[in-house]
């Protein structure tokens, strides 16, 4: 698998720097590039299919390696297989290939293999609203597989920052071993606005860390982690001896099927995520100083959000907004500190499902916490949260 540091093919640059106007979808497949995407195994589905077509011929363009799987149980065991030997991944999908996949991300989180999957969310469940805005995956994409396990979820409310998000999350998959997500919706992945792509020296990338032995040496153990809970990766084929399994394991890597390996492990994949929320949390607040009211909105909807607030301020109405960057780990010291500065008197949670974020803001805060929802079809409009404002 040709490494994400090998040099792009010349005639087509990986990283295409400038202003464009782009759509969403593209950004984003233009963000797994400039993040150095290797392999791209995928299956097409609605609103996330124009990030396959656009990186089936980008991707092979420059070096790297795009399969159409026959499904998406087999897009996320293609994906886990490559990165497995040392290429950076991705997959894309939506609502009902979400749910195929529950289970290898399982595998992919005791396993420790970096991978990203992006979910550009619809209306649902089952086939749904497939052209249409949902934002009904909030919960599914942190518990959706059985068994406690850490992931990391972003929610960009633009183009801009599905390029942005994207490459994010690769670096956050690989620095901390774990499933990352890009949960999009339809509105955001099938809107059209300026994106800014910098050079290629400005964008950041964190790699995995690799073994600081040499392959054979009596001291590698495939999962045994430093201080950061996060184990040193060799890649197969390198010559280091890795056994990788679902089982619960001990850090040789082989099954250790006992209440006190499967405590230990499951803690420290755990672990490795919650221990650093504050490094990975990102947020948004506009007008907090002296809120009263605090809208809590993601993705399309906080656009709507960030007008109604705009709007209420100026009939007098002390709004503001707090836009969770990040969904999990949850901005959770934020909201409290919010809850508790002595000024905020309530929440609104404008939200296209009934009721996901809301049900996470109730959990950090006594305030009262005003729902405003539907289960998708179309967007909550500036007017909606306004009202409810209001009210």
């Amino acid at each position: 698998m040709t490494p994400a540091t090998a040099p792009a093919i010349d005639e087509h640059p990986r990283v295409i720097s400038g202003d464009h106007f782009m759509l969403g979808d593209h950004a984003c497949a233009e963000g797994a590039l400039a993040a150095g995407l290797d392999f791209y195994g995928g299956y097409p589905i609605t609103p996330s299919t124009e990030i396959m077509e656009h990186l089936a011929e980008r991707l092979p363009a420059v070096g790297g390696t795009f399969v159409q799987m026959e499904d998406e149980i087999a897009s996320v065991a293609a994906i886990i297989g490559a990165s497995v030997a040392g290429a950076r991944v991705m997959t894309a999908t939506s609502g009902p290939g979400f749910s195929l996949m529950m289970e290898n991300i399982g595998l992919a989180a005791i396993m420790e293999v970096p991978i990203v999957i992006v979910d550009v969310q619809r209306a649902s469940p089952s086939t749904g609203l497939p052209t249409s805005v949902g934002q009904s995956d909030l919960l599914q994409v942190r518990w959706g597989s059985h068994g406690d396990y850490s992931v990391i979820v972003y929610c960009p409310s633009s183009p801009q920052e599905c390029f942005d998000l994207t490459i994010a999350a690769f670096n956050a998959a690989d620095q901390y071993r774990v499933p990352s997500f890009v949960l999009m919706d339809e509105i955001v992945g099938h809107m059209t606005e300026r994106v800014v792509v910098p050079p290629q020296e400005k964008i950041q990338r964190v790699y995995r860390k690799r073994p600081s032995v040499p392959p054979g040496s009596p001291e590698f153990l495939p999962f045994k982690a430093d201080e950061d809970l996060v184990p040193p990766m060799a890649h197969a084929g390198e010559g280091y001896k890795v056994h990788m399994t679902g089982l619960t394991h001990d850090e040789r890597g082989y099954p250790s099927l006992t209440a006190q390996t499967h405590e230990k492990l499951i803690n420290r994949i755990v672990d490795k995520v919650r221990l650093n929320a504050d490094r990975i949390v990102r947020y948004e607040l506009i007008n907090t100083e002296d809120a009263e009211i605090v809208v809590v909105a993601l993705g399309c909807t906080a656009r709507s959000a960030r007008r109604a607030v705009a709007r209420a301020r100026m009939k007098g109405i002390r709004a503001g907004m707090l836009r969770p960057i990040t969904m999990w780990p949850f901005p959770q010291t934020v909201l409290k500190e919010l809850a508790g500065n002595g000024v905020v008197k309530r929440f609104v949670v404008p939200e296209i499902n009934l009721g996901q974020l809301c049900r996470e803001v109730h959990r950090h805060t006594a305030l009262p916490v005003t729902r405003l929802n539907h289960p998708g079809g179309a967007m909550i409009t500036p007017d909606q949260i306004l009202e409810a404002l209001e009210a």
